[in-house]
């Protein structure tokens, strides 16, 4: 019902059956572990697209207090539920959690037998090897005066495993000297590289697959990788030239994009005008982790260079990155010049703004065959198992099963166009929202009129007002109910552990780039005279109160009104509507922000192959900006535009909103159109006065900037937008005084109507 009636989509779905605990001592508990295996199976046939997890600390509650007992039975009941049955997302702690060739061969043997219930004194013999692991516990509280039990370090094993582990566990301490001494050991250094690293490597993919390891492991892994691959390429270079010589070849004539060895290939780009890339490096580096050959060919990547470098690399995959909503657009023009071009690649959609269904709507219609299916990839997590399926034997299945689901997904969004009804422009003028401002007057007058430079905010300054709750978001750590939101997350049984070794990574960062002054924030803010145009859709701002009185303003900030019919009295907003009309003496206020010093830092981790710091530094950047912007959000509150002097809110309850006035950003829901930047820019002189650009798409430059209008009226609130008509449009486009059709493509995501 829930997948054919109500079209839920199934992979959405999660079955959450119970782990009971076994090792009670009573017969009818005696099976809990093998029931779940075999109803995980059950499920996975009856229901395959669905996700299963399940609680698995309840398995072994009752050797609680002996971690060791307790770790060796989830790893024997993980490998089979996750590697047999299908199991997806187990919930434990990653802290306690050993793999299942880690667990002793006469432990390992009682677990299976207690995990399957193989034999009738299957729990009599695990309460044997509790009750001694018990006293070798006591034995060990007693320190001298009981025996002595060493455990043997990981750097005394043999040379090859000590690699291994330091890749499974992300240490990059000895990887140099770990990385030399293998060399010398092995007939090659390219043995190397295929033995210990790629052995190593494909345990973390296993494990990352398995959801027995987070990104923020992942990444590490691959930050020992890259260091002692860097490390062995002048060897592997010279043994190379040494044999092509030998063979009487020209050792300067090597390919250097040779991908054979590789398990595939695959391009990534950040489509034209757009400049973010966190989440496309992240992709990059788990695809690396899985022995596929990633070319990264960087942001702002133009339609023509994606095709070039697709062909000179002869990539079997690409893989688009987006962030602001331009970029939707700019991946159905590479979708369709890539159709016309005759690509074969598979088209791999990915970003904040992206989504599956804007992949089926817009973007799969104009490339999807079977041969190259288009499909969006929702995090890192994915990306593996949708370019295995993509370069694999089931291919072809796996094409099949995403044309029906896209298909279903248009017919879906289609049908929703014909069910919704939508105003007329005129009807939903009519019917605005109206504020009183005779009863609820305007703020009083900014106390620093014009534009004002922000340079002398220090990272110090801003680092109580960080909101850390997107900075787990990008390293895709999510705690469950309760444990969703920081500093919760820490207390998660899932990826508390994880979360808080993060955490604690981020502040040394943090304090380092701090002490460095590596990184810094500067902005620029304008507050001008404002009141509503004479029809009341947009918002003429003025230099100054003479400006006002003549009526010669010097710019103007057009708004997009809600359309979409709603089914009660509510008003139909636009950001207009907080803003007086002639005749009051209001105010908006308005400002862009930056974090500097990011990129030169990602630069000096990429030369040092350390994508987790290069990672870290641009999650950090954003985590300042965001903190900048709220900072300042405030100062113009309490001090430059003095309206809330009073106002006495911690940092949590900023972060809440619980303040007066509203700061919505240009491209966002409240006014979609992310041209407004422009104005905006020559408004406050952004560029000249902070150093802070505009990409031809608008993005912002660096990518780590935040800009808003600010509006003070306590009755403004945020809103969506929505979609909106072609009459609205077609006013829009001439109170701009823009050509219809651009217009069109840079409002394409809201548009509730196929442009020409």
């Amino acid at each position: 019902m829930l997948v054919n009636e109500v079209r839920f989509p199934p992979e959405d779905i999660v079955f959450d059956p119970n782990v009971l605990t076994i090792g009670t001592g009573m017969e009818e508990h005696a099976n809990y572990g093998v029931d779940f295996i075999n109803a995980v199976k059950t499920i996975k046939e009856q229901c395959p697209y669905v996700k299963i997890s399940g609680g698995i600390s309840n398995l072994s509650f009752g050797f609680r207090g002996v971690t060791k007992i307790r770790e060796s039975i989830h790893a024997v009941f993980l490998h089979h539920a996750i590697l047999e049955a299908g199991m997806d997302v187990g919930i434990v702690n990653s802290d306690e959690m050993m793999m299942i060739d880690e667990v002793e061969p006469v432990l390992l043997k009682a677990c299976e037998d207690l995990v399957f219930n193989r034999k009738e004194e299957a729990c009599e013999n695990m309460l044997v090897l509790t009750t001694k692991e018990k006293e070798l516990m006591e034995l060990r509280k007693k320190g001298g005066g009981g025996v002595k039990v060493e455990k043997k370090s990981w750097r005394q094993l043999e040379i090859t495993k000590r690699m291994e582990h330091a890749l499974i566990n992300g240490i990059s301490e000895f990887v140099h000297d770990d990385t030399e001494l293998a060399r010398q050991k092995c007939a090659s250094p390219l043995d190397v590289i295929e033995g210990p690293l790629m052995d190593g490597m494909n345990i973390v993919g296993d494990l990352f697959g398995a959801g027995k390891m987070f990104l923020p492991q992942v990444i590490k892994s691959a930050r020992v990788m890259k260091k002692a691959v860097a490390y062995l390429l002048p060897f592997m270079d010279k043994e190379k030239r040494e044999k092509m010589i030998a063979e009487g070849l020209d050792p300067d004539d090597v390919d250097p994009n040779d991908d054979s060895n590789f398990a595939g290939s695959v391009l990534m780009a950040t489509v034209k005008g757009d400049v973010h890339d966190i989440g496309k490096n992240i992709v990059s580096v788990v695809l690396g982790c899985n022995n596929y050959k990633v070319y990264d060919i960087g942001v702002m990547c133009s339609c023509e260079k994606i095709m070039e470098k697709a062909k000179e690399y002869n990539v079997d995959v690409i893989g688009l990155s987006g962030l602001i909503t331009p970029s939707l657009d700019e991946m159905v023009t590479v979708a369709k010049e890539m159709s016309k071009a005759g690509y074969t690649q598979p088209l791999m959609i990915g970003g904040a703004t992206t989504s599956k269904m804007h992949t089926a709507v817009k973007v799969a219609p104009s490339f999807f065959t079977m041969e190259h299916p288009v499909i969006h990839v929702l995090d890192a997590s994915r990306s593996v198992t949708v370019v295995s399926s993509l370069l694999g034997q089931n291919k072809e299945e796996f094409a099949q099963d995403l044309i029906e689901e896209y298909d279903e997904l248009r017919e879906d969004y289609y049908a929703g166009l014909e069910d919704r009804y939508f105003l007329d422009f005129d009807k939903a003028k009519k019917q605005k929202f109206k504020i009183d401002y005779d009863a609820h007057p305007p703020a009083p007058t900014p106390n620093q009129l014009g534009v004002t430079v922000i340079d002398t905010v220090s990272l110090e300054d801003v680092v109580p007002y960080i909101d850390w709750n997107p900075f787990f978001q990008t390293w895709e750590l999510r705690g469950r109910y309760p444990n969703r939101g920081y500093p919760k997350i820490f207390d998660d049984e899932a990826v508390g552990g994880e979360a808080k070794k993060l955490f604690n990574d981020a502040q040394a960062l943090l304090k380092e780039i701090i002490a460095n002054k590596s990184m810094y924030l500067k902005g620029v803010v304008g507050m001008f005279a404002a009141n509503t145009s004479d029809d009341g859709e947009d918002v003429d701002i003025f230099q100054d109160e003479s400006a006002r009185s003549a009526g010669t303003p010097f710019h103007k900030f057009c708004m997009l009104r809600q359309q979409a019919e709603k089914e009660n009295d509510d008003p139909y907003f636009s950001q207009a509507d907080f803003i007086a009309p002639k005749g009051y003496k209001d105010h908006l206020g308005m400002f862009a922000v930056s974090c500097f010093g990011c990129d030169a830092l990602v630069e000096k981790y990429e030369a040092e192959n350390d994508d987790y710091n290069k990672i870290m530094s641009q999650a950090l950047a954003d985590r300042f900006v965001e903190a900048f912007a709220e900072h300042l959000h405030r100062e113009m509150r309490v001090n430059m535009w003095g309206y809330a002097s009073g106002e006495t809110l911690d940092e949590g309850d900023l972060l809440k909103i619980k303040y007066d006035g509203i700061r919505p950003a240009p491209g966002y829901p409240s006014q979609p159109d992310h041209t407004e930047k422009s104005t905006m820019w020559e408004a406050i002189k952004a560029h000249e006065l902070a150093g802070i650009e505009l990409s031809e798409s608008l993005s912002m430059m660096p990518a780590a900037s935040v800009s808003a209008l600010v509006f003070a009226h306590p009755k403004s609130q945020y809103f969506a937008v929505g979609q909106i008509g072609k009459d609205q449009v077609t006013s829009y486009t001439e109170r701009k005084k823009y050509e219809m059709s651009k217009m069109e493509r840079w409002l394409s995501p809201i548009l509730n109507y196929e442009r020409d």
